[in-house]
C-alpha cells in the first residue's frame, strides 16, 4: 500500500478488520518491519487522539517518529503555485516537502478543510503534494475532505461490539456553534457504504453530504424516524456541502441533539462519536456517560487502524 486515503485502499475490508483485531491480540509482533525506519508526522492543523494514537502505533511497529507541527517551530508554508511570496510565509510546500522526503521512510498528513475554496478543499491540494512530491507513502491523519484512520477504527469498534450480523448503522447530524469539516462524516459513509452494515445518514435538509461519499446510503430527514431499530447510533456535525452555502452553518436546531428519549427508539444501540465532543449540544451528558457508550473504545482502536495502515506500508 502506497497511499491511504480511503476504504478502498485496504482492499477487501473483511479481511483489513480481520486483520486489525489480530494486530490488537498482539501489537508488538510486526516490531521487525519498522526497525531504522522513520515516520514523519505532519501536523498543520491540532490533534490529540490521532497525533497520540499514530505516533503509538509506529513505535509499535519498531519505528523511529518525528512529528513537524508546522504552526509551531517551524517556518510559515505558502501552499499555492503562482504567490508572490512578499508577506509572512517564508518557504513553499513544493520545496518543503521533498526535504522532509529525506528524512523519513513514510509520511502521514493532518491538514484541515479551509472554507476558503471549495475546489482547493476538495481537491486536497495540501495531501495531494505531499503524495506527489515527497517521495515517500503518504497516508491521511485527515485532510479537506477524509479522516479515513478514524472511519476504520470506527468500522473495528463497530465488528467487536455488534450484536447482530448485519447492524443498522445510523450516522446522524447533530447542532454545533462552530462550522465543521465534512471529513470525518465522509469518510464513515464511505466505510460503512462498503461494510456489511445497513447504513442511514439522517439529517436537516441542506446538509446532505457530496455524492461520493453518501453514495447508496438510505437519507432520512426525519431524525426520530432513522433512529428506530437502530444498533449504533454515530453522532456528528458538519457544515454545508452543497453550493452556495458550502462550509456554512444553516442551523443550530437543538433538537437534533441526541438525548436518552431519541435513545429510547433503537434498538438497545451504543453510542458512538469520535471526539472532542461538545456535550449537551451533539449529546446530552447521559448518553456519553452510558454504558452503552463506545466513544473510548473506538479512540483506543485509533492505535489500531493506524498500525494495519503503517504495517501495510511497511510491508510492501
Amino acid at each position: 500500500m502506497r497511499t491511504f486515503t480511503n476504504v478502498k485502499d485496504l482492499g477487501n475490508l473483511k479481511a483489513a478488520v480481520a486483520e486489525a483485531l489480530e494486530v490488537k491480540k498482539n501489537r508488538y509482533a510486526y516490531k521487525n518491519l519498522g526497525e531504522n525506519k522513520t515516520a514523519l508526522l505532519v501536523f498543520f492543523n491540532n490533534s490529540l487522539r490521532t497525533r497520540l494514537s499514530t505516533q503509538k502505533a509506529a513505535m509499535n511497529l519498531g519505528m523511529n517518529v518525528m512529528v513537524l507541527d508546522v504552526n509551531q517551530g517551524a517556518w510559515k508554508l505558502e501552499t499555492e503555485r503562482g504567490v508572490v511570496m512578499d508577506g509572512d510565509k517564508s518557504e513553499h510546500l513544493l520545496e518543503a516537502i521533498p526535504v522532509m522526503g529525506n528524512f523519513c521512510d513514510v509520511i502521514g498528513v493532518r491538514s484541515f478543510a479551509r472554507f476558503e475554496d471549495k475546489d482547493f478543499d476538495y481537491q486536497e491540494t495540501i495531501l495531494n503534494q505531499f503524495i506527489h512530491l515527497s517521495g515517500r507513502p503518504v497516508f491521511s491523519m485527515e485532510s479537506g475532505t477524509v479522516h479515513p484512520l478514524q472511519a476504520f477504527a470506527d468500522l473495528i469498534t463497530i465488528e467487536e461490539y455488534k450484536e447482530r450480523e448485519r447492524p443498522k448503522v445510523v450516522l446522524t447530524w447533530a447542532p454545533h456553534p462552530r462550522a465543521l469539516p465534512q471529513a470525518v462524516p465522509n469518510s464513515f459513509a464511505d466505510f460503512m457504504n462498503e461494510a456489511d452494515v445497513e447504513f442511514v445518514i439522517t439529517c436537516p435538509k441542506g446538509y446532505e453530504l457530496a455524492p461520493q461519499f453518501a453514495r447508496n446510503a438510505r437519507v432520512e430527514y426525519d431524525q426520530d424516524k432513522a433512529f428506530e431499530g437502530a444498533d449504533f447510533i454515530y453522532a456528528k456535525n458538519w457544515s454545508a456541502y452543497a453550493d452556495p452555502n458550502y462550509g456554512k452553518i444553516l442551523s443550530k436546531d437543538m433538537s437534533w441533539m441526541v438525548t436518552e428519549e431519541k435513545m429510547a427508539l433503537t434498538n438497545n444501540a451504543h453510542f458512538m462519536h469520535c471526539l472532542p465532543v461538545r456535550r449537551n449540544m451533539i449529546m446530552t451528558d447521559d448518553v456519553i456517560e452510558s454504558e452503552r457508550s463506545l466513544v473510548i473504545q473506538e479512540a483506543a482502536n485509533r492505535e489500531i487502524s493506524a498500525q494495519v495502515v503503517l504495517k501495510r506500508i511497511l510491508e510492501d
